[in-house]
């Protein structure tokens, strides 16, 4: 398993602490390990990591509503047009 800081369980434990808090997020993040380690002993299957990115890659609209809200919040005219007609 990979000791950076960008990857999966970083990015979890990120989320979860913006919206339960740290206590919760590590727990939950140490549930989420236990559950890596059951499957990987079960399956025999190497540990693949899913990115820092899996939840932006998983939700890509809430990803564009929330960025457009947080513009819309700092007194930007947001205006979305996409990149093949940007040119």
């Amino acid at each position: 398993m990979s000791t950076k800081r960008n990857n999966y369980l970083s990015a979890l434990y990120r989320r979860l602490a913006a919206r339960r808090g740290t206590k919760r997020a590590i727990l939950a993040v140490a549930h989420k390990l236990l559950q890596i380690a059951f499957y990987i002993l079960r399956d025999g299957k190497c540990y693949r990591e899913l990115g820092a990115d899996y939840f932006d890659r998983l939700h890509p609209y809430r990803v564009k509503r929330h960025l457009v809200r947080r513009l819309e919040s700092l007194g930007f005219q947001v205006n979305l047009v996409p990149a093949s007609q940007a040119l």
